[in-house]
């Protein structure tokens, strides 16, 4: 667990360091809503009734925690503007998602979306909605619900891989074999 959340913080820096415009904070409004529809896609196109079920699942149970803390520690946030600062909702959203990928699918499902969700974290330090530790404590929290909820499946024929598109597109490749 320690080198996972070693990990999210080491991407969270390098993210944060390489962004600064009003898209990015756009970016991490959409991607805590697009990471975990990307992984609904993936476990449809698998048909993979159990893993729609855990993800599922574990989104909500994300949620409810996420939720729960943010009325029970009241931190204010760094632009002052009211007290939901702890944890990032946004964040544990977007790293519900990319935790139910890796352990659902392993890491090569796992990564692309850890460093996407990374980026969504790093969009709410950068907007001043959230403090370092706030981030890290939502991405946690998705983490270990994922851990708890997720049964590993077998291999299959989908495959999912990051993908350089022209001199600036960056995104996600599919490939599935029949």
């Amino acid at each position: 667990m320690k080198h996972i959340l070693l990990t999210i913080s080491l991407l969270l820096s390098s993210a944060h360091s390489a962004a600064h415009s009003e898209s990015f904070e756009t970016y991490g409004d959409v991607g805590q809503f697009a990471i975990p529809l990307t992984a609904l896609f993936i476990v449809w196109a698998k048909d993979d009734t159990q893993g729609m079920y855990q993800l599922g699942k574990g989104w909500a149970y994300t949620q409810a925690v996420t939720h729960g803390l943010k009325l029970t520690v009241h931190a204010r946030r760094p632009n002052g503007v009211d007290c939901n600062s702890f944890p990032s909702g946004h964040t544990s959203s977007a790293f519900s998602g990319a935790a139910f990928l890796h352990h659902r699918y392993g890491w090569q499902y796992g990564l692309p979306a850890y460093i996407a969700a990374a980026g969504v974290g790093a969009s709410r330090i950068e907007a001043s909605k959230h403090w370092e530790l706030d981030v890290l404590a939502g991405a946690a929290i998705a983490y270990g619900v994922s851990y708890l909820v997720t049964e590993r499946c077998a291999a299959s024929n989908l495959q999912l891989a990051p993908a350089r598109f022209g001199k600036d597109g960056q995104g996600l490749m599919l490939s599935y074999r029949f």
